[in-house]
């Protein structure tokens, strides 16, 4: 990307995309960094998008009300007090266990990567920003198992005792069926602060169905809240999934140590089913499937964030088209 990126000028991407990026500190701001994105809200960091030379992109860190964190920090950095557990849970990402047979969930011994395949679009606003991009699912034997275009759009706050973003990914099957089979392991996951943790931490889960902490783990519910102190406030984080998603209400991969995932595709894990391929997920050859979510932070417990009422404002959003 030229300099003039840096500039906010309306550049087009090699691909046809445009990339609009923000020459002052007001609302949604993108800027380049040499191998990441850096989206901050009036001026301050809210998060950065890593795709270049990463086992999949990832957002890190992730900053809710107040500037506080919302993620660890390993395994990008190594903080003392901090759990090394599983590796591959790198803040907030999009991922999955078993497609095509292939692991693309952990970083063990022949995974696979998602790699970045380019930016469609780059916008900064006034109220609000947006990341289009584009991304091949590589097997470790070099072979392209899917793609997929997601849509990052981040919203200026309202309040600063909030901030959220939608995201959206469409994976599209090439010349063969994509299957993303029944694992547990995935899929819109975000691993949250050691401070918020049910086990360890002072946290808890709640779910849209009122089932609470560890009992949520597997459970189909429309939404799904972690919260717990962070900087010595209680904070949250609210996943909605959305009623256009295949298998909505979606399961939830969410654990007492801290990682917190909707997916829709675990249903022999969740419901300890004999039968391994009861939650596979097809998708025909040359055909595509679209799953959507919005990520709600916010001050308090799920009450006093006012959770429900929010994800009905994002129903009401979607109905709408906005």
């Amino acid at each position: 990307m030229c300099s003039a990126i840096r500039t906010g000028i309306l550049v087009l991407s090699a691909l046809g995309g445009s990339l609009a990026f923000s020459a002052d500190n007001s609302g949604v701001q993108i800027k380049e960094l040499p191998d990441r994105l850096r989206i901050e809200l009036n001026g301050q960091l809210f998060t950065e998008y890593f795709y270049k030379n990463v086992p999949r992109p990832y957002y890190y860190p992730v900053m809710g009300p107040g500037e506080s964190p919302m993620t660890r920090d390993w395994p990008m950095k190594s903080p003392p007090g901090e759990e090394h557990d599983h590796p591959h849970h790198r803040s907030l990402w999009y991922a999955h266990g078993l497609v095509n047979g292939h692991d693309f969930w952990s970083e063990a011994k022949g995974f696979g990567k998602i790699v970045h395949d380019g930016f469609q679009e780059v916008k900064s606003g006034d109220k609000t920003g947006v990341i289009k991009s584009k991304d091949k699912w590589v097997a470790a034997d070099g072979t392209v198992v899917c793609t997929d275009e997601r849509t990052f759009k981040i919203y200026a706050p309202s309040s600063p005792s909030e901030k959220m973003f939608d995201f959206q990914i469409t994976i599209h099957a090439p010349d063969h069926e994509v299957v993303f089979g029944d694992t547990k392991e995935g899929s819109m996951a975000i691993r949250v602060a050691e401070s918020m943790k049910l086990k360890g931490g002072d946290g808890h889960i709640i779910n849209s169905e009122g089932v609470r902490d560890d009992k949520t783990w597997g459970k189909n519910a429309e939404w799904c809240d972690y919260y717990g102190p962070v900087n010595g406030k209680t904070l949250g984080i609210a996943i909605f999934d959305a009623p256009s998603n295949p298998r909505h209400p979606t399961s939830w991969h969410v654990r007492d140590y801290g990682l917190f995932a909707a997916n829709p595709f675990g249903k022999h894990d969740f419901e300890k089913l004999s039968d391994k391929s009861a939650g596979d997920f097809k998708i025909p050859a040359g055909k595509s499937a679209t799953f959507s979510y919005r990520f709600f932070f916010h001050e308090g417990d799920e009450k006093q964030g006012k959770v429900a009422e929010q994800y009905r404002d994002y129903v009401k959003s979607l109905s709408s088209g906005q």
